[in-house]
């Protein structure tokens, strides 16, 4: 599933022909996605100008004129294509061969910037949704969602207080998001070796007993803000299904320390120890022993 740096190279795809635009076409191609979509849905967008295109975690929001919200998400193998009279890309170019079948072609935009926007979905885990903007804040997809890992308040007295008293390993930790928003295995695994923490470490050892933030926890939001910014600046890493709307391929896993590594030798110099995988809450952990205390 695409993280939180794919999700923003997207965004970042979409913006030129989203944004100031009117929806002059929308077209669901079939009744559902993961969830069926609205009665209205077709409705509530036609004729809408897009005032806004940004992110919340893994989830894409369109602010329309009405004070409606197009939100989306991108599932499993959801992407995006984006058709102008001159040429196509994709937003998202991801490793493998994004699905070119039309017949997964599901949702179409008609932009008045003259371009269409196709989003593609074989397996159907996307979804999308209009909200009323009033109503964001009680969207059961969006409540009790934790701060953006870029945004200002979170930092590492905001990540030991959400940690303070957890019993759970710090991986499990950082995947809910509850705690923190939009991060996933890739991120979690890669900050969690920057910062040399083990993903077995108790969640709240980032606090002292007296609820104090430990240099642990400072590393740890230093590791992730660094890593999410590359990753975004590469245009996010190329896995499965997702693509930059460039059409060109995301390059992070080029910067990989530790993920899909085992058996390779630890990158941390002077570590001399091989990255190791184990299972763990259902998900392939990456990290090296030798160094993630």
């Amino acid at each position: 599933m695409p993280e939180l740096p794919e999700v923003e190279t997207v965004r970042r795809g979409l913006q030129p022909v989203m944004e100031g635009a009117k929806i002059l076409v929308a077209e669901a191609r079939r009744p559902d996605l993961r969830f069926p979509f609205q009665p209205d849905f077709v409705a509530r967008l036609k004729g809408q100008v897009v005032t806004g295109l940004g992110r919340r975690a893994k989830y894409l929001m369109a602010d329309l004129a009405s004070g409606d919200v197009l939100l989306m998400h991108l599932g499993m193998s959801g992407s995006f294509r984006v058709i102008k009279p001159d040429n196509e890309a994709a937003p998202g170019e991801f490793h493998y061969p994004r699905a070119k079948d039309s017949t997964h072609d599901h949702v179409l935009f008609r932009m008045s910037s003259g371009a269409d926007i196709i989003f593609n979905d074989p397996r159907r885990f996307g979804y999308m949704k209009v909200i009323a903007r009033s109503a964001l804040d009680e969207e059961p997809l969006l409540r009790g969602l934790g701060p953006e890992p870029l945004g200002n308040e979170f930092d590492a007295a905001m990540l030991a207080r959400s940690c303070a008293g957890k019993t759970t390993s710090l991986k499990a930790a950082l995947l809910d998001q509850r705690v923190v928003a939009g991060l996933g295995n890739i991120y979690v695994c890669e900050a969690l070796h920057r910062s040399h923490l083990s993903p077995r470490r108790i969640a709240a050892t980032l606090s002292t007993k007296k609820g104090e933030t430990t240099d642990h926890a400072k590393r740890l939001v230093g590791a992730i803000h660094t890593v999410l910014n590359d990753a975004i600046k590469a245009g996010g890493s190329s896995l499965r299904d997702h693509r930059q709307t460039s059409g060109e391929l995301g390059y992070f896993q080029h910067s990989f320390k530790v993920y899909d590594r085992e058996g390779e030798k630890c990158s941390t110099p002077r570590c001399g120890g091989t990255v190791k995988r184990f299972t763990q809450n259902g998900r392939s952990t990456f990290w090296c022993p030798k160094c993630q205390k």
